[in-house]
């Protein structure tokens, strides 16, 4: 039995991550698991570029992207879906924060969407590849 499904989601990217969305409800309902939802804002304040930002932008984002979250949830799987999925936004480096939380939460399955392919990126994107790489439990990647 599965305990949980850790499914990373792109706020900014509803339409390509809806099917990462989907697919990791589907595979969290077939063993009756826990689906568990993350988005990462990025870490302004300790770089050059925070001082350009107002003191109270981080926790405008956060709560932007709480909301976003959500709304993609329910969008793509529905309010009852919402109403049982763990929301969770993170600041960070997305691969750091989904492995992160992985390492917290022990899920059985992580999902992950990969972005437009492009040569450099070897068919898979830089945070989908590192939390491929580095991750203790097996990772679906979505295309």
């Amino acid at each position: 039995m599965t305990n949980s499904v850790l499914c990373a989601i792109d706020v900014s990217n509803e339409a390509g991550d809806s099917a990462a969305l989907k697919t990791a409800a589907r595979l969290a309902a077939l063993d009756g698991a826990q689906l568990d939802v993350i988005a990462v804002v990025p870490d302004y304040g300790l770089s050059q570029v925070g001082s350009f930002f107002s003191k109270d932008h981080h926790d405008k984002m956060v709560e932007d992207a709480n909301k976003k979250l959500h709304e993609i949830v329910t969008n793509t799987l529905g309010k009852d879906q919402d109403d049982m999925v763990r929301h969770v936004v993170a600041t960070g480096r997305v691969y750091e924060e989904v492995l992160s939380l992985a390492e917290k939460t022990n899920p059985s399955l992580i999902v992950v969407g990969a972005r437009k392919t492009d040569l450099k990126d070897y068919l898979l994107g830089p945070n989908a590849a590192r939390v491929v790489r580095h991750a203790t439990c097996s990772v679906y990647v979505v295309r």
